[in-house]
């Protein structure tokens, strides 16, 4: 993890820099699909899904919640990714739904930077080395 400062131009950027996000989300998308079969199950989305911590409060203590909520929870985003509801998630419906979800941060965030603490391989790092290659003097 890492302590990085970022704003919605960060996010913004690295997505629509087409070739960089794509690049992001087919390398995430290899590394989810375990069997390797060109989609992704339930079970291999979950990991992902649960990094979204989307029960986290204040820095970083995890709230204890009923295993039923969370399970439906984490049913509720694997069916906002499968959009044809095949019961699988494909590259394709990856990409469009994490887009998404960044561009809603990006909106949420605002022009004002935040400092924020990132894990290493996540889509928000990316967004922040993204734009950190492009300073000059960046190698």
């Amino acid at each position: 993890m890492s302590v990085e400062v970022l704003d919605s131009a960060t996010i913004v950027s690295f997505v629509e820099d087409e070739e960089a996000f794509n690049v992001s989300i087919r390398n995430r998308f290899a590394h989810l699909d375990s069997d390797h079969d060109g989609l992704l199950s339930y079970t291999e989305l979950l990991k992902e899904l649960q990094s979204l911590r989307v029960f986290e409060t204040h820095f970083g203590i995890d709230v204890k919640t009923d295993p039923d909520e969370l399970a439906h929870v984490y049913e509720s985003l694997f069916v906002q990714f499968d959009h044809d509801s095949n019961g699988a998630v494909d590259l394709e419906e990856f990409k469009s739904e994490t887009k998404g979800m960044m561009l809603a941060m990006a909106n949420g965030m605002g022009f004002l930077p935040v400092q924020m603490v990132l894990e290493e391989d996540s889509f928000l790092k990316i967004a922040v080395e993204h734009e950190s290659a492009k300073l000059p003097g960046a190698a």
